[in-house]
């Protein structure tokens, strides 16, 4: 792999690994009822709520009050970070 695909490709893995993270965070923290005006409980929202929120109107993942859009988000994020990936390594490949 040459060089400037190198750190492309860690960036991409990066930024995935991070948001991963912070999908897990916020379903984590969710469970415990927490204060929403705490600074962390702000950020996690405004972070992952806007791909959560379009998850939820596309499909009804929610089954006796359990919210499963977090677990299809992060699958979905899973299969993107692969593609991604493969895709960035074929290119660095040429």
């Amino acid at each position: 792999m040459h060089l400037p695909w190198v750190y492309v490709y860690q960036a991409v893995n990066l930024a995935f690994q991070v948001y991963i993270f912070l999908v897990v965070a916020r379903a984590l923290i969710s469970w415990v009822g927490p204060d929403p005006y705490h600074p962390l409980v702000r950020f996690l929202s405004r972070a992952t709520d806007p791909l959560l929120d379009r998850l939820r109107r596309l499909l009804p993942l929610q089954f006796g009050g359990i919210d499963l859009a977090p677990l299809a988000l992060l699958l979905a994020l899973y299969v993107v970070k692969d593609l991604l990936l493969n895709l960035i390594a074929q290119f660095a490949r040429g």
